[in-house]
């Protein structure tokens, strides 16, 4: 173990919980693209944990080293499965490669760049366990610091509130409170609860769950993807839950791919997002007439970072 997440990681593996004898196996699927050092340290801490059957990695780009030190571990370690040679085709699609090739019967998608702590994986499947379908469960994601990282638990997510939460018109102004949409300021809650949208970060499904709502939407290319799972979710009459007992750290931004070209993806992700969700004919026209502004908004984002940080 060696750099970035050292002094994070877990390193101790989480105890086998009884509850979970006899129980559902567990196949953890996370794709890869670029992510660089943080990746081995991440693959390090699903293969210490004993509730872990299984380890999907779909390798959707990785440099030469990192795509042989996967073959290596793929073939020193049999719970390892390698899916590799398909190109960049996104997350969404990739995540569904990777579940339509794993055998667990309880999903949980781990992004390459999160490093889950001692008990995860049990706290996630005990949060699960006897759950009305469709279900999904999230983790709690904190930053290295362990402060609760932003998104980690979120409002419902629709052009009004995201508009008001933008412009934080929701926090200053009483009446409009309802519609922020980031969570992680307020306590977060002792036990499970229901929330409407959580983190891809890290979220487990059952396999059965996953299938009936067709997996991801492979219209997203990259982010928002978990947004419209956690919508169709409700939208079918399930659960979003918020296990705060399952811990992961993740780090974000990682990768080395441009960060114009993330929040380019995260922004037609967004107007495709909202597009989806308009029912009214008004509701359509104003999320289509909408839709350049909200990608010109998230290409801007990165510029803005870039300057300020010079200024600084």
């Amino acid at each position: 173990m060696n750099g970035i997440a050292a002094p994070i990681v877990a390193y101790e593996p989480s105890p086998t919980q009884d509850f979970l004898k006899p129980r559902r196996k567990v196949s953890v699927v996370m794709v890869v693209y670029m992510t660089g050092e943080a990746l081995e340290q991440s693959l390090h801490c699903v293969l210490a944990d004993p509730l872990v059957d299984e380890l999907v990695v779909v390798d959707n780009g990785s440099t030469r080293i990192e795509a042989a030190r996967l073959k290596g571990l793929a073939e020193r370690d049999g719970r390892v499965r390698l899916v590799s040679g398909h190109g960049n085709v996104g997350f969404a699609r990739g995540a569904n490669l990777g579940a339509n090739q794993a055998q667990g019967e309880v999903l949980v998608f781990l992004n390459p760049d999160a490093f889950l702590q001692p008990g995860a994986i049990a706290e996630l499947v005990r949060a699960i366990e006897g759950r009305p379908a469709p279900c999904i469960v999230g983790g709690r994601v904190l930053n290295a610091d362990r402060t609760e990282q932003r998104g980690a638990r979120r409002g419902d997510i629709t052009l009004t509130s995201a508009l008001l939460s933008l412009s934080h018109l929701a926090q200053h102004v009483p009446a409009w409170r309802r519609y922020e949409v980031h969570w992680e300021n307020e306590a977060a809650p002792d036990v499970v609860a229901a929330v409407p949208t959580i983190s891809g970060a890290c979220f487990c499904m059952r396999r059965e769950d996953f299938a009936t709502l067709q997996g991801f939407d492979e219209g997203y290319f990259l982010h928002v993807e978990d947004v419209d799972l956690c919508w169709r979710v409700r939208e079918a009459g399930g659960e979003v839950l918020f296990q705060p007992k399952a811990e992961v750290i993740h780090l974000g931004h990682t990768s080395h791919a441009s960060p114009v070209k993330v929040e380019f993806h995260k922004g037609v992700g967004l107007a495709r997002y909202f597009r989806k969700r308009a029912v009214s004919v008004t509701d359509r026209v104003t999320a289509w007439l909408l839709s350049p502004l909200i990608v010109c908004t998230a290409v801007v984002r990165p510029v803005m970072w870039r300057f300020r940080g010079r200024a600084a």
